[in-house]
């Protein structure tokens, strides 16, 4: 963090991402929202825009759970109670991905442990560490139109964009867009892009907590 600035908590970290991330999002689409920090994205979404949220265990017209309303019947892929607004549905697993699987998804907002310089990602297996499992990542990573990551840039100080992924991976050059903290980073023909820095690091603070090499396309 360039000198001056403050460091800021997990909490206010993710919430930067997740704001930044919901500006991606385009007008009366279909969503994905991947458990952990991506849900927060619903949080941030501009008044002016209107996303439809699915969640891939089998409803669309998810929304957050209501404070002091909450039923328990009702819950996200990740487990977590949310609610469904007027207009929702509810439908079967193979329904679900079969919207999925079908191409219906405009765009996916995953976490990651990893991601690479191909757009590869690694996000649901430490060897060694016990895991639920994928749940519908992989599906997501190849079925949606944009494929977004959410993701603190460091892992205690380790980078998180690699050269290549070292842990398993879920999904190989799928990732169009990856939001850290730190900034904004695209894939494009001639590699992965630093289109843009937060105003709290230069772009040689970034390129040191990054693996991968950056090409400077900030403006």
């Amino acid at each position: 963090m360039a000198t001056g600035q403050k460091e800021l908590s997990k909490e206010e970290v993710q919430a930067r991402i997740a704001k930044r991330v919901a500006q991606e999002l385009e007008n009366n689409t279909l969503v994905n929202l991947g458990i952990g920090l991506p849900t927060q994205v619903a949080n941030y979404i501009p008044e002016d825009v209107t996303i439809t949220l699915q969640s891939e265990n089998g409803f669309v017209g998810l929304t957050a759970a209501s404070e002091g309303n909450i039923d328990p019947t009702i819950v996200n892929a990740g487990g977590q109670p949310v609610g469904i607004e007027t207009g929702g549905a509810f439908f079967d697993s193979s329904t679900s991905f079969g919207i999925i699987r079908g191409g219906h998804v405009a765009a996916t907002v995953l976490g990651a442990l990893q991601v690479d310089q191909h757009g590869s990602i690694a996000n649901y297996l430490i060897p060694g560490k016990m895991v639920p499992g994928m749940g519908g990542a992989m599906d997501l990573l190849v079925g949606a139109k944009k494929v977004i990551v959410a993701m603190e840039h460091t892992n205690k100080g380790k980078h998180k964009i690699l050269n290549e992924c070292s842990l398993p991976l879920t999904a190989k050059n799928v990732i169009s867009l990856v939001v850290t903290e730190m900034g904004v980073f695209e894939y494009q023909e001639e590699g992965l892009c630093a289109i843009e820095i937060h105003p709290d690091y230069t772009f040689e603070e970034v390129q040191a907590a990054t693996e991968a090499t950056l090409i400077n396309k900030t403006k």
